[in-house]
């Protein structure tokens, strides 16, 4: 069984993945909790596309009183760079305002120094 926090509702924590974005994120809106899809050693960017997967759930999100983000700030700041177009990518969470400053956090002091 997996421990309840102190500032939790009281309902235990657990992992659910659907495999849909939009299964997923609407499981995350019913039922609280937060929805990763981090970038990985062989994405470094993330694999969701910026304009038509990321930032509309980061906005339906936002307006549901949620949060958006890429583990360094808001998916909705972020701009598309010319040369990827409308198909660049990025890391993407998208939960509570509370679980996802949280993640921001932990990527601010875990994270990997960006190289110059």
């Amino acid at each position: 069984s997996f421990a309840t926090l102190p500032f939790s509702s009281g309902k235990p924590i657990s992992a659910r993945h659907v495999g849909a974005m939009v299964a997923d994120v609407h499981n995350v809106l019913i039922n609280g909790g937060i929805y990763g899809y981090p970038a990985t050693a062989a994405n470094k960017e993330g694999k969701l596309r910026l304009l038509y997967e990321s930032a509309p759930m980061a906005m339906i999100m936002e307006q549901a009183g949620g949060a958006g983000s890429t583990g360094v700030g808001r998916i909705l700041d972020v701009l598309p760079e010319k040369e990827k177009g409308i198909h660049m990518r990025v890391p993407t969470f998208l939960g509570s305002p509370e679980n996802v400053f949280e993640l921001d956090q932990f990527h601010r002091f875990y994270g990997e120094e960006e190289e110059e």
